[in-house]
């Protein structure tokens, strides 16, 4: 799924900070170039066909026509993410050592972990990058191309390569009928799809995504319901609800309180919050 980040006018990128909690739960992929920088907890990274265990200190690059989507958080995960527009990267990707940044698909592993002393430096400096947002596009832009070049060339100092997993084709296609459409059959109907028995189906998905395939079901509900209650202005939470395929508010308030440690009245007062992560 391609996404429109929405980019503020002006800016060459932004700098985000990432907290368990946050809705970040469909596989999705945009134009823009994007780094991640794990600051505590663990999480799995889903990309493409490849599957990373992330841990503190771990910098992972992800590239345009690379699908991803973070699962499996801790409830202590906490991680910083920034984007950078093509144009920006066009103009740092000019010496031989950054031209892999340029590229939509590149075939190498792109994640590494970070000595200590490297992912405070950066850490502060995705900080930086972000409050400057709000105040200064032209600090923000002067920060934002450094922060690339930067953690190209920590990353480049790493050794200590993030090594990654593949994912079974059938979970691959499980995975992505439910975000498609997250009410798309029972288990049967999905290890029939899968070409698995209901029991092979549950255990692999488990093992290969890091939770149990309800859970991923409820998080791919989770996320048409953030789309179609957006700010709360033009419905309320519980035809939101219905509309994503809970199949009651019950249900909903569950789901929505173990994925976010928030109730859904918080909705309207924390809007900006409970956002959707790109």
């Amino acid at each position: 799924m391609i996404e429109d980040l929405k980019l503020p006018d002006g800016l060459d990128g932004r700098a985000v900070r990432h907290i368990a909690g946050d809705v970040r739960v469909r596989a999705h992929r945009h134009a823009e170039l994007e780094v991640n920088l794990v600051v505590r907890g663990t999480a799995t990274y889903l990309l493409g066909e490849r599957r990373y265990e992330l841990s503190p200190g771990t910098l992972t690059w992800l590239f345009p026509a690379q699908d991803h989507i973070l699962v499996n958080q801790s409830a202590d995960h906490e991680l910083w993410w920034a984007v950078f527009t093509p144009e920006l990267v066009a103009r740092i990707a000019m010496a031989p050592h950054t031209r892999p940044l340029a590229q939509d698909d590149p075939v190498e592993q792109f994640s590494r972990r970070l000595g200590a002393i490297h992912s405070r430096r950066l850490q502060t400096l995705f900080g930086e990058v972000c409050a400057a947002e709000t105040r200064d596009h032209a600090l923000a832009n002067a920060g934002v191309a450094y922060l690339l070049t930067l953690a190209w060339r920590a990353f480049l100092d790493s050794d200590d390569v993030v090594d990654s997993d593949d994912v079974h084709p059938s979970i691959r296609t499980v995975a992505r009928v439910l975000q498609a459409d997250p009410n798309a059959g029972d288990l049967a109907d999905l290890a029939r799809i899968a070409g698995l028995s209901p029991t092979h189906l549950s255990r692999l998905f488990r093992a290969q995504i890091g939770i149990p395939l309800t859970r991923y079901r409820n998080q791919q509900r989770l996320h048409r319901f953030l789309l179609a209650y957006g700010n709360g202005e033009h419905t309320t939470a519980l035809a939101a609800a219905v509309t994503a395929g809970f199949g009651s508010y019950a249900q909903f308030y569950r789901v929505f309180q173990h994925e976010t440690g928030r109730t859904p009245s918080t909705l309207r007062a924390n809007h900006e919050d409970l956002r959707l992560q790109h």
